[in-house]
């Protein structure tokens, strides 16, 4: 895989199926990539989520979506450029992505990279994210995609190392 990076969004607070979480599901995922692979890990941050309840967060989703919003995130990446293979994660809002992950796909080019998408959900699976990584990253290797319930993701490491597994040749 050379050098790798998990990039992910995750929310924690009121979610669905696991109640209000301190740790987001899609982090936990990112942290059991991390402690297995050894990859480095970028989190994509915003507030403009935090303290909402469930059906409220739903609604701006869509929202966000429909309108095409691009929210801003906090940091950046260091280097992009030294990591042959990036792990793309976050929940599934409304089909795909939350729409603070396209903010991202719209300022870093990961064309020419092994690109590993994987998702939270509650039902989705991977809805469009992957298409959404193809259509984003059309010049790179998009493969070895995942999915975990989130409300598997606290005893799912199994799940991820068999996956990881799977994938890693």
């Amino acid at each position: 895989m050379g050098k790798s990076i998990v990039i992910f969004f995750s929310h924690a607070g009121d979610n669905y199926a696991v109640g209000n979480i301190k740790v987001g599901n899609t982090k936990i995922v990112a942290d059991y990539i991390t402690e297995i692979t050894g990859a480095d890990q970028f989190e994509i941050v915003t507030h403009k989520y935090d303290g909402m309840a469930y059906a409220p967060l739903c609604d701006l989703a869509k929202e966000e979506q429909q309108q095409g919003e691009l929210p801003p995130f906090e940091g950046e990446p260091e280097n992009l450029d030294q990591y042959d293979t990036v792990f793309i994660g976050g929940p599934v809002w409304w089909g795909t992505y939350p729409q603070v992950m396209f903010t991202f796909f719209s300022k870093y080019d990961l064309n020419g990279k092994t690109i590993i998408p994987f998702t939270t959900h509650e039902g989705s699976g991977l809805g469009r994210c992957v298409s959404d990584v193809k259509k984003a990253y059309p010049e790179a290797k998009v493969k070895g995609e995942f999915s975990i319930y989130g409300h598997e993701v606290r005893s799912g490491r199994e799940k991820v190392e068999k996956w990881l597994k799977s994938i890693v040749k």
